[in-house]
C-alpha cells in the first residue's frame, strides 16, 4: 500500500559521496548545461521502461548483473499497471484529511525552539507503538560471508516522506535487512522529488523504489518489502507482523508526531546541496526519527546508513565517532560531522534555510 499527494516540482541534479564510492555511469542526450549525478543518469536511462506503464517486477537493465528471472510472476502482474490517479485510495484520503489537523496541533515552524521534553516523549511513544519492527538487523544472525552478499554494489533509491505509515513499513524492512540506501524525501509541497516520481513512474505515490542493480522500479509498500527480502534477505521472509501491523499501529507515529516530516518547510532552500548528506540511524530510534523529519521538511536527499541492533555498520560508526550512538550526521558540503539530535536540528535549519542561501 502506498500514499499519493500531489504538489508542484522541478528537477535537480546532485553528486553523491560517502565513505564508500559509488559506481560511475554515463548518460546520453542530456542537456549539457546540467551536471547529472550517477543516480539521475541511471534514473533517466530507465525512464522509457517505466513511463510506459509497464514497470514489471523484473526489468532488463544494462547495468544489472543480478538474475531476477525467478522472481514470483504474481507480484510482477500486480505492478504491471500504473494508474494516474489515486482511485479513491482510502489511505491517501485519510492522510489528506489528517494533514491540516496535524499541522494545527503541531509545534509550528520546525526551525523554532522546541519543547524537547515533549518531542522526545511523543517520539518515544511512537517507538513503543512500532516495537519490535525497525530496531534490529538480520546481520546479527548471519555470517560475515553472507553479509557481503546483502549489500548491492549500487545503492537502492527510496522516494518517501517520513510521516507516511507505508513508507515507514519500507524503512523498517531496510533496517532489518541492514541496507544502505539513498533517500529522496517527498514532503507535501515538494519542489523536486515528487515531480521526478510522477514523470518516471506515472503518478505521485509513495513509497517508490528504484533499484539500479536490477533495473526494477516499483510502487506499493507491501510489494517493495517482499522484493527487498527476496532480493537481499538471503531467502528470509519479513518479520512476523511487519506487513500486517502497519494498518493497526503504523499511523500512531504519524498522529503522535503531529505530522512532523510531512510538509515542506516554507523557508527551505529551493536548490539542493551538491552532495548528499549522510545519516547514521535506524528506523525506530526516537532521536533519529526527529532528525529524519527535519531532513524531509527540508527535502534534503541523503544516504541512510542503517545501524540497528546487530548491524555490521556499528563498527564503522564506532571508528568514525568513538561511539555507537545515533543519530549521527555527516555533511560533505560543509565538512560538518555532528551527533546529538538537538545539535543536528539546529545545524540543518540554519544551514539549509533560504536566509543563509
Amino acid at each position: 500500500m502506498s500514499l499519493m499527494i500531489c504538489s508542484p516540482a522541478y528537477f535537480f541534479a546532485s553528486n553523491s559521496q560517502s565513505f564508500s564510492r559509488e559506481p560511475k555511469s554515463q548518460a546520453s542526450n542530456l542537456p549539457s548545461t546540467l551536471k547529472w549525478s550517477p543516480f539521475y543518469q541511471r534514473f533517466f536511462k530507465t525512464e522509457n521502461l517505466v513511463s510506459r506503464r509497464k514497470s514489471r517486477f523484473h526489468v532488463n537493465s544494462a547495468e544489472s548483473d543480478a538474475d531476477t528471472s525467478k522472481l514470483p510472476t504474481q507480484i510482477s502482474r500486480e505492478n504491471e499497471a500504473v494508474p494516474t490517479n489515486n482511485g479513491g485510495n482510502p489511505s491517501a484520503s485519510l492522510l489528506s484529511f489528517l494533514c491540516p489537523l496535524l499541522k494545527l496541533f503541531s509545534g509550528g515552524d520546525p526551525s523554532r525552539e522546541r519543547n524537547y521534553t515533549f518531542e522526545v516523549a511523543t517520539s518515544s511513544l511512537s517507538t513503543l507503538a512500532r516495537l519490535p519492527w525497525g530496531s534490529r538487523s538480520l546481520s546479527k544472525s548471519i555470517s560475515s560471508n553472507e553479509i557481503a552478499t546483502l549489500n548491492p554494489p549500487m545503492r537502492i533509491q527510496i522516494f518517501e516522506f517520513e510521516a507516511c505509515p507505508f513508507c515507514r513499513r519500507v524503512r523498517e524492512a531496510i533496517t532489518e535487512l541492514d541496507l544502505s540506501v539513498e533517500v529522496y524525501p517527498c514532503p507535501k509541497g515538494s519542489v523536486r522529488h515528487r515531480e521526478m516520481v510522477r514523470r518516471v513512474g506515472g503518478k505521485e505515490q509513495f513509497p517508490y523504489l528504484v533499484d539500479p542493480n536490477t533495473g526494477i522500479s516499483m510502487y506499493e509498500s507491501g510489494d517493495i518489502v517482499k522484493y527487498l527480502f527476496q532480493q537481499y534477505g538471503q531467502g528470509r521472509k519479513p518479520s512476523v507482523g511487519l506487513l500486517e501491523s502497519t494498518i493497526l499501529t503504523g499511523w500512531v507515529p504519524t498522529i503522535l508526531r503531529a505530522g512532523r516530516g510531512m510538509t515542506l518547510w516554507e523557508n527551505a532552500r529551493l536548490d539542493p546541496p551538491p552532495k548528499k548528506l549522510e545519516l547514521f540511524s535506524y528506523e525506530n530510534n526516537p532521536y533519529a526519527r526527529i532528525v529524519r523529519e527535519a531532513l524531509c521538511e527540508l527535502e534534503l536527499p541523503y544516504i541512510l546508513q542503517n545501524v540497528g541492533e546487530g548491524s555490521f555498520r556499528s563498527n564503522i560508526l564506532l571508528d568514525i565517532t568513538g561511539t555507537k550512538e545515533v543519530p549521527y550526521l555527516i555533511d560533505p558540503n560543509t565538512g560538518t560531522q555532528v551527533g546529538e539530535y538537538k545539535k543536528i536540528l539546529s545545524y540543518l535549519f540554519q544551514t539549509y534555510s533560504t536566509a543563509t542561501a
